[in-house]
């Protein structure tokens, strides 16, 4: 008696009767394994037939295409451009063609309204009291520096040396001189 790992019940031996009945190998007669033979040996030279007939067309193919002069590269190109054009002309390529164009034209209507709002932006910018107070102050300093410069070395100097020269100026002054100067020079700048 064999005890199987699982099941505790003892394995039994299968009855022989049932095994004769499981026909596992499929078996033939003599005469159905002589025609199946037969059936498969004319298949083969059927399919050795073809395939010499296939590349004796095949070599007769290529013969035809060399007095033509087509080469593969020319196949190539022509098979390429075929390739191409039936994309071109495929529905799914000119609707993707439609979309993008679509895209661009909305993309660029964008920029421009893009562009338009930042430019008007910078012109509302520049037209604000800050920035036309901030205008006035650089040239009211850029006429100091031109004066202060005019005034002393006779129009010699570097830039660096008219800017030294315009903050030392403006540091030597006393505050009752430079608020009389600054409303001075306010009505001027």
């Amino acid at each position: 008696m064999t005890y199987c790992l699982l099941d505790p019940e003892p394995v039994t031996e299968v009855d022989e009767e049932m095994v004769s009945d499981v026909d596992l190998n499929n078996t033939l007669t003599d005469e159905e394994r002589e025609e199946i033979l037969s059936e498969l040996t004319k298949l083969e030279e059927d399919i050795s037939t073809l395939r010499q007939v296939l590349a004796s067309k095949e070599k007769h193919h290529s013969e035809l295409k060399a007095k033509l002069g087509i080469t593969p590269l020319i196949e190539f190109k022509q098979n390429f451009n075929r390739s191409w054009y039936d994309m071109q002309t495929s529905t799914a390529y000119k609707k993707t063609s439609e979309t993008l164009s679509t895209a661009g034209q909305k993309t660029s209507a964008v920029f421009t309204t893009l562009g338009t709002a930042i430019s008007r932006k910078f012109g509302d910018m520049r037209n604000s009291p800050s920035f036309k107070s901030f205008e006035e102050k650089v040239e009211c300093t850029v006429s100091n520096i031109k004066q202060t410069k005019v005034g002393s070395q006779g129009g010699g100097g570097s830039f660096e040396e008219v800017l030294s020269s315009a903050a030392h100026a403006s540091a030597q002054e006393t505050p009752s001189n430079n608020m009389s100067e600054s409303s001075d020079h306010e009505r001027t700048c």
